[in-house]
């Protein structure tokens, strides 16, 4: 799997063109709803277009309010984010009830770029589900042990097409457009606070999730815990962390990495 790091500027207009595409709707139902206002003078279509009015604007307050904490700056350089202000603007982005969102994540101050992580894996998640179902998001651990784990479920729940090798770093076609750019920009965050983000499917439902690197090693082999002899020195383990870490950082160091951190 050969991995991919995009230039600062093609990564910057790449989001923006995600953001744009994910605004210009209910801000075109705006813009229609105020024309029948305009030119409507039966009361009933007038109170249509003013309904429609309100819950574009809603709608687009609360995509926009979403996009500046999952792809903005949100703060200044190493700011801490509220978990609850991250559960505010998804809650706010999914209020159309079509998702109903269960957030089991505790309140409390992290870094910034692990808040992006979380609102990207939400998006991530949602995208499984096109019919609507449920979402599960679940924060366990503290600090840099902290795993994020999201379970969606829903009728004809399913992984869209390339969006696991998006999340590596690795596009099928060897090319990020701006509909793919969402997930390729969720596993440079992920790798970004040295961790690793995957989804798949599962009896449960969609897992999306993202767990830190150094979480790998210390994994045992399925069926329980390792025994003692089978133990490695501190100094393998320590070795194997490393090279991981540098593997991780390597992928994506460069401009591009830079404009993730912003």
């Amino acid at each position: 799997m050969t991995t991919i790091a995009l230039e600062a500027l093609d990564l910057a207009a790449l989001l923006c063109s995600r953001v744009c595409h994910d605004v210009i709707s209910p801000v075109g139902a705006i813009v229609n709803g105020l024309e029948v206002l305009d030119e409507e003078k039966d009361p009933e279509m007038r109170t249509f277009a003013l309904d429609l009015v309100k819950k574009s604007a809603t709608m687009a307050s609360a995509k926009l309010q979403f996009c500046r904490l999952a792809f903005g700056a949100a703060g200044s350089a190493g700011a801490s984010i509220d978990t609850g202000d991250a559960e505010t603007v998804t809650r706010g982005l999914f209020g159309d009830d079509k998702i109903k969102l269960d957030w089991r994540a505790p309140r409390i101050l992290m870094p910034k770029n692990k808040v992006k992580l979380i609102l990207n894996l939400c998006l991530i998640a949602a995208g499984t589900i096109p019919r609507g179902g449920t979402m599960t998001v679940e924060v366990e651990g503290q600090g840099d042990a902290a795993a994020v784990r999201i379970v969606a479920k829903g009728s004809y729940a399913r992984v869209p097409a390339g969006v696991a090798a998006l999340l590596a770093g690795a596009p099928e076609h060897g090319a990020v457009d701006a509909h793919a750019i969402q997930p390729f920009f969720t596993g440079l965050v992920a790798r970004e606070v040295g961790m690793v983000a995957s989804v798949r499917a599962e009896p449960e439902g969609i897992v999306v999730e993202a767990h830190p690197v150094v979480a790998e090693a210390a994994m045992p082999e399925a069926g329980g815990a390792l025994p003692d002899a089978a133990l490695p020195d501190a100094a393998s383990v320590a070795a194997d962390l490393a090279d991981q870490m540098r593997a991780a950082a390597a992928v994506d160091l460069g401009p591009a990495s830079r404009v993730a951190a912003a």
